[in-house]
């Protein structure tokens, strides 16, 4: 569409629409790479909507798992570009796709006809959804685009396991680093040296926490995940920080929600290269 028929429009919010989408074509054309593209939209700070964002790293991750018959790695994969809904049951954290739960709490999983049922209160609110684990996790791939599975990501479960391979397949990807990456229930003082949030909230915690300040108990309880990272060459990080390993951390918001920022390891990784 040109620019005069776009003016031509007479929904102002259509004629803005259209200019962000053929922004991000252009942008789009211009990079070398979808990866280069996904860099630098945070190394020039370019205003785009967080779907395009979220459906890039989609694209990314659909590459670097291409072949993969691990359904516990592509399903720890979606955390990267879809909010997660955590529940902690008897000490288990799990983490179901947002808007799947959103729905089948509205409809019980059965669109517009579970939504009239709702209304006549015919459905209950819960969702039930199957947990993967390594017996299952083969039927991921029956119901990928259901996002109707729940991963258990504490540490020592299959899913914190698999995620941790996402992650390490995530910065050997885009940083050329090997790296093995460890789910941990605590981070030693003498270890802690650089920290990552993996998401906004448990960024702020743990820069608080470094800086020596209090985090109340209840905030604390929102730390779903934590995560050693060791990389094998050390010369691939700062000097000052190549006899160290390196610490990530998720967390959810107050609702119980995480929205995972991938892009923050490509942005505060200590590396002796930037990417």
């Amino acid at each position: 569409m040109r620019p005069a028929e776009i003016d031509a429009l007479q929904d102002a919010d259509a004629r803005e629409n259209y200019r962000v989408m053929l922004r991000f074509r252009a942008r789009l054309l211009e990079a070398a790479t979808l990866e280069a593209l996904y860099a630098d939209l945070f190394r020039r700070d370019i205003a785009v909507p967080p779907d395009f964002i979220h459906h890039t790293v989609q694209v990314i991750l659909r590459g670097l798992l291409d072949g993969t018959r691990d359904g516990l790695e592509a399903r720890a994969a979606e955390i990267f570009f879809r909010t997660q809904q955590i529940a902690v049951q008897e000490g288990a954290v799990m983490a179901a796709d947002h808007e799947t739960v959103r729905l089948h709490a509205e409809t019980g999983g059965f669109g517009d006809l579970g939504r009239l049922l709702r209304e006549g209160q015919m459905l209950p609110r819960s969702a039930e959804l199957d947990v993967l684990d390594e017996h299952n996790a083969g039927r991921y791939f029956d119901r990928d685009e259901s996002h109707d599975t729940v991963l258990q990501i504490n540490p020592g479960r299959p899913g914190s396991a698999a995620l941790a391979r996402v992650l390490e397949r995530w910065m050997a990807h885009f940083h050329g680093v090997r790296t093995t990456v460890t789910p941990v229930r605590e981070i030693a003082d003498e270890d802690w040296i650089w920290h990552v949030g993996l998401d906004t909230e448990a960024t702020a915690m743990l820069n608080e926490i470094y800086g020596g300040g209090e985090v109340d108990e209840e905030r604390m309880k929102r730390i779903v995940g934590l995560f050693r990272v060791d990389f094998h060459d050390r010369s691939a990080l700062r000097p000052e920080h190549a006899d160290a390993p390196v610490f990530l951390g998720m967390a959810t918001r107050p609702d119980g929600t995480l929205r995972m920022k991938p892009q923050n390891l490509l942005m505060n990784l200590p590396l002796a290269a930037r990417l």
